[in-house]
């Protein structure tokens, strides 16, 4: 009899859940692209759903089902917080005392009701789930483990070592001390949503210079050589209050925070640089003294940390280690799957088996469902062959086109990886104005991605090894700059490798358009608009296409024309009429 383990992630955001058969993952996904709330918190219901069908089994079947960390260490951090900074901090803690004594503190009885399950439910602490994720998806038999984010139960930065089947964690960071939440207070101050919009904090940085970053680390923190680091709390207002900022930080910085959604000055800019540099710098003092207290070769990362991928380029590129891997969905969202892998292999003692091939864990759908979805909204299409389809998506995308790119199944992740993606021109200096401002309504300063095929992304970036998930930055090379679109304004790019083995078709329209401009790079980014997750089913991909000025949208073997399409019916309940089972 085969064993099931259901991995589960949820409550502080990005909820997930993730099947395994055997050691084997069968699925994983995020809540949000089911429910359609961006960075969905809620019990993942829809996901666990999807999980179970993909797997061709019931509830009854699961063997285990494993929890992301321990609530009872984590409501046991926020009475101690309390009682810290008290009798500030009341508003804030009667603010979360009722969902605790509610649901949170009882997860296992939670679990029971929401699913009828009648099995052991067994709880890791949270970066033990975030290592797991990491080293028994990786390619490594033993590496160091470094993990970073906001907070978990108490650490918010753990170090260590896995071989085989064994995870060591040497050492932590405990709250309030947070790189995690160092950089959230900033995205909080620039005028961006917290546990959103960080990846823009990013984007920003090379906009402007590091003027500020003295200053942040001579009153805001003291890092050690080792990468080891005190916040200095005066400045922070997260253990008390529900604003990551109090007024000292603001005098410190000259001024309250940018109010969202209004002009950028170089100010914002700098500040950005700021906050960047020392995220860098925090991290790569940890590699190299990591590097030095095991010896190991290899680096794996996870944490919501992990997905910056500038400072993941850098520790590539500037520390003794040869080869990092950051799983793709590198946040709270993957813990689902490394509380599974935890049970698997240290719980139930089980050897390593294949590293992760892909992150194409999410739903799909077949030519049949998609063809009928198209039937009943009585959208014209052509049906072409594999072979015809990427030869002419190949011309299209010459001619100056956008492509929505919708195939097989969804990423697991916060990347769009060539299975839930828009593509453009790469070649073209005003694509990138187009897609950011006509297709995805978001900020212009917002950099795009490339996707490369993996034996000519050396030639075109300063990158010497696969990067499937879009998580490590590189420099365009000096002579190859004739893919503007997708060169930041420091000539670096967030690069995507593919392979035939890992996507076959979206590897073969990458070279049938290296056939026709000997530029084997395409601009790919999220099949959304800004706000929304990314499109899961034929109906929300069609919606997006509709309500954008993409050209052409492409869905299985289907491809359709705009100038064709019949206008939207405002009066339809995409939801219920057509959302694919």
């Amino acid at each position: 009899m085969a064993t099931h383990i259901l991995g589960i992630s949820c409550f502080y955001h990005d909820s997930a859940a993730c099947l395994m058969r055997d050691g084997e993952i069968v699925a994983a996904a995020s809540e949000e692209r089911f429910t359609r709330k961006k960075h969905d918190p809620d019990f993942p219901k829809n996901a666990v759903r999807h999980c179970l069908r993909e797997g061709g089994i019931g509830i009854e079947q699961v063997d285990y089902v494993g929890f992301y960390d321990k609530p009872f260490l984590k409501f046991e951090r926020i009475l101690e917080t309390y009682l810290t900074v008290a009798p500030r901090g009341l508003r804030s803690f009667l603010t979360a005392l009722p969902i605790w004594l509610k649901e949170k503190l009882f997860i296992p009885l939670l679990i029971q009701k929401k699913l009828n399950y009648k099995g052991p439910i067994l709880l890791t602490e949270h970066h033990e789930s975030h290592a797991a994720s990491t080293f028994f998806c990786s390619p490594f038999d033993e590496a160091a483990i470094l993990t970073l984010d906001g907070v978990g139960e108490w650490a918010t930065a753990t170090r260590g070592f896995g071989r085989g089947e064994e995870i060591t964690l040497t050492h932590e960071i405990n709250f309030p001390h947070s790189l995690g939440l160092l950089y959230t207070a900033f995205t909080y101050y620039l005028g961006f949503k917290v546990n959103s919009g960080e990846y823009k904090v990013m984007g920003l940085a090379p906009f402007g210079k590091p003027t500020y970053y003295d200053r942040i680390m001579e009153h805001l923190i003291d890092v050690k050589p080792d990468g080891s680091f005190r916040l200095n709390m005066k400045y922070f207002g997260y253990t008390y209050d529900l604003k990551m900022i109090n007024r000292r930080f603001e005098n410190l910085f000259e001024g309250p925070p940018r109010v969202p959604e209004t002009w950028l000055q170089q100010r914002e800019f700098d500040i950005a640089a700021s906050i960047q540099k020392v995220t860098e710098e925090i991290m790569l003092r940890m590699a190299r003294h990591l590097h030095k207290e095991t010896g190991l070769p290899n680096l794996c990362l996870a944490g919501g940390v992990a997905l910056n991928c500038v400072a993941n380029g850098r520790v590539l590129k500037e520390t003794p280690f040869k080869d990092i891997f950051v799983q793709p969905a590198a946040g709270d969202a993957g813990c689902a799957l490394g509380v599974a892998k935890f049970i698997w292999h240290r719980y139930l003692g089980h050897e390593r088996q294949r590293p992760l091939s892909n992150a194409f864990l999410g739903p799909g759908y077949s030519d049949e469902e998609i063809r009928a979805f198209l039937d009943n909204v009585k959208a014209p299409y052509r049906e072409l062959s594999p072979v015809s389809l990427v030869r002419e998506v190949a011309s299209l995308l010459d001619e100056k086109n956008v492509i929505g790119w919708f195939q097989g199944k969804m990423e697991f992740g916060p990347r769009a990886l060539g299975s839930r993606s828009i593509l453009a021109d790469a070649r073209d200096a005003e694509m990138r104005n187009t897609v950011n401002m006509r297709i995805k309504f978001r900020e212009g300063f917002r950099p795009f991605a490339p996707t490369v095929t993996l034996d000519r992304c050396s030639e075109f970036f300063e990158l010497d090894c696969p990067s499937p998930y879009m998580l490590l930055v590189a420099q365009v090379r000096e002579g190859k700059r004739v893919i503007p679109a997708v060169t930041h304004v420091d000539h670096s790019a967030r690069v995507q490798t593919v392979t035939e083995e890992e996507n076959p078709l979206f590897y073969q329209l990458l070279k049938a358009y290296e056939e026709r401009t000997d530029i084997p790079v395409l601009i790919n980014t999220s099949f959304n608009v800004r706000g929304e997750p990314i499109v899961q089913s034929p109906a929300e991909g069609y919606r997006c296409f509709m309500r954008t000025d993409m050209d052409f949208l492409v869905l299985g073997n289907f491809l359709l024309d705009k100038k064709g399409q019949p206008p939207l019916d405002g009066d339809i309940n995409w939801r219920k009429e057509f959302e694919l089972d």
